[in-house]
């Protein structure tokens, strides 16, 4: 009962490709790839394409005036309630 030797993995790929044919293989390997891509991108920049529209089209309305001396990194918002 150890690790299965370089034959039984040669058998076992073998009847996979046989199985599902060397074409669907090579379109599943690319899908793959895509979607590992897409994965390390978005992770990458933090947001999804479907995120940055939303972000992007925030009202300014909310956000009040600060004075002149406060902390440039701080917004200053008003909380209302839901009626």
């Amino acid at each position: 009962m150890g690790s299965f030797s370089i034959w039984h993995w040669l058998i076992v790929l073998l009847v996979v490709v046989m199985i599902f044919g060397t074409k669907k293989l090579r379109n599943m390997g690319s899908d793959l790839g895509g979607a590992v891509k897409g994965f390390k991108d978005g992770m990458k920049d933090g947001t999804t394409t479907a995120d940055a529209p939303a972000a992007s089209s925030a009202p300014a309305a909310q956000v009040t005036g600060q004075p002149a001396n406060s902390d440039k990194s701080t917004i200053d918002v008003e909380a209302r309630q839901k009626s």
